[in-house]
C-alpha cells in the first residue's frame, strides 16, 4: 500500500516538476520566479492577471515567444524565439495553473 501511494504521489508531482524544469531549461528563471517578483512578474502574478481571460493560454504562449513591453511596467520582456511552440504552450498552461 505504501509503495502504491508513493508511486501515485510521484506521478502526480511529475508534471509540475517537468514544467519548472522546462522554465529552467529555457532560461525563464533568470527573470522570473514562482511566487516572487524578480526582474519580471512572478508566475503566480501572471496567473492572477490572466485568470478567466478567453484564449489566455494562447496569448501567453505568444507573448513568451514574441516578447513584449508595457504589460508589467517599463522593463521589456525580450523575445524568446529559441523556446519551442510546445514548450511555450506548456509554460503558459503551467503559469495559468499557478505554477504548481
Amino acid at each position: 500500500m505504501i509503495k502504491a501511494i508513493s508511486l501515485s504521489l510521484l506521478v502526480l508531482s511529475a508534471p509540475a516538476f517537468a514544467d519548472l524544469q522546462t522554465a529552467s531549461k529555457n532560461a525563464c528563471m533568470g527573470c522570473h520566479a514562482v511566487a516572487t517578483k524578480v526582474l519580471g512578474p512572478s508566475y503566480q502574478e501572471v496567473a492572477k492577471k490572466y485568470a478567466g481571460q478567453p484564449d489566455a493560454e494562447a496569448n501567453l504562449a505568444k507573448s513568451i515567444k514574441a516578447g513584449g513591453m508595457g504589460k508589467w511596467g517599463q522593463i521589456p520582456m525580450p523575445a524568446q524565439p529559441h523556446v519551442s511552440d510546445a514548450d511555450a504552450r506548456k509554460l503558459a498552461a503551467w503559469m495559468l495553473a499557478g505554477a504548481k
